[in-house]
């Protein structure tokens, strides 16, 4: 079973991302981790010094959020009737950010979804602050993010934006090759540059891994012209070709770090258009190092 956490700030943006994997993921089986936290506003200082007791301000926004959820939970029930799906809802007094990597490490999380833009509906912030917080935050596991007001649709066109430079493991690319396969989509590999160049043979050797990844699925190999910054060429291209999702790895110097941290995003209100899947790469935290994982190791 797949545990798919949802973070919510009960916005139109969060709900339309939960109907979104709701839709994606109405052939499998997953249980769901309904999440809001909750942070008081202080209204003044002179509250700092007071003990540790609940105060008003804290029961009244833990309140709202369980009942948020609760409302969100009957929503869910009332248009998505699915036995193969179960909900667990959370509410916590803490930071958006510090809740889900608890919950990524404690739950055994799969994967996360969230919104690109919060309830501020900041246009002017890459993917919405809180969803760049959240991709660099979690190493565990693959963090998928739904644009504002984009309509599901059945994922086919898949794009792999890539620069070669660096190895992929198959264990890597698993998230994106089982959609893949399960949608039996197309994966089309995009490589980015910003001069005409030949390949390096490591550039090369990492080019035919992934065509042997890919092997069982139609694959194609772009390459581009880098226009004013990786983002808008990879917005361009995923507009021109229809295309229905968009993967990277996270990694030192990937495309997603260049994009999270390119000045000019700010400037553009650069936003994407398609859902962007982000993984992670591996190492010390490859699948099965949660704690629930390693306490249900521990009880076979």
């Amino acid at each position: 079973m797949k545990r798919i956490l949802l973070p919510t700030d009960f916005s139109d943006n969060s709900w339309n991302a939960i109907r979104y994997i709701l839709e994606l993921t109405k052939k499998e089986e997953c249980e769901f981790h309904l999440l809001n936290t909750y942070t008081p506003v202080i209204p003044s200082s002179r509250f700092m010094a007071s003990n540790a007791q609940s105060s008003p301000l804290d029961e009244g926004s833990r309140e709202n959020s369980q009942k948020g959820l609760e409302e969100i939970l009957t929503k869910i029930k009332e248009n998505f009737r699915n036995k193969k799906h179960t909900f667990k809802l959370r509410s916590s007094f803490n930071i958006l950010v510090e809740e889900i990597r608890n919950m990524v490490e404690n739950e055994g999380i799969d994967l996360v979804v969230t919104g690109t833009k919060g309830a501020s509906g900041v246009d002017e912030v890459f993917l919405g602050s809180n969803t760049v917080r959240i991709i660099k935050a979690v190493k565990e596991c693959p963090v998928l993010t739904i644009p504002k007001d984009f309509d599901y649709v059945k994922p086919q066109e898949l794009v792999f934006a890539t620069d070669f430079k660096r190895y992929y493991s198959r264990s890597e690319l698993q998230p994106l090759i089982e959609l893949a396969k399960s949608f039996k989509a197309s994966i089309r590999i995009v490589y980015v540059q910003n001069k005409i160049r030949a390949l390096s043979e490591i550039q090369q050797f990492n080019l035919n891994m992934l065509r042997k990844y890919f092997d069982k699925i139609d694959h194609y190999v772009h390459t581009v012209s880098e226009l004013n910054s990786v983002s808008k060429t990879l917005e361009v291209f995923a507009d021109e070709l229809d295309i229905h999702l968009l993967a990277m790895l996270n990694y030192q110097h990937s495309y997603m770090e260049r994009m999270t941290r390119e000045p000019v995003v700010r400037r553009m209100a650069f936003h994407t258009q398609v859902p962007l899947l982000v993984i992670p790469e591996l190492g010390m935290n490859a699948p099965g190092k949660s704690k629930k994982d390693k306490e249900l190791q521990l009880a076979k």
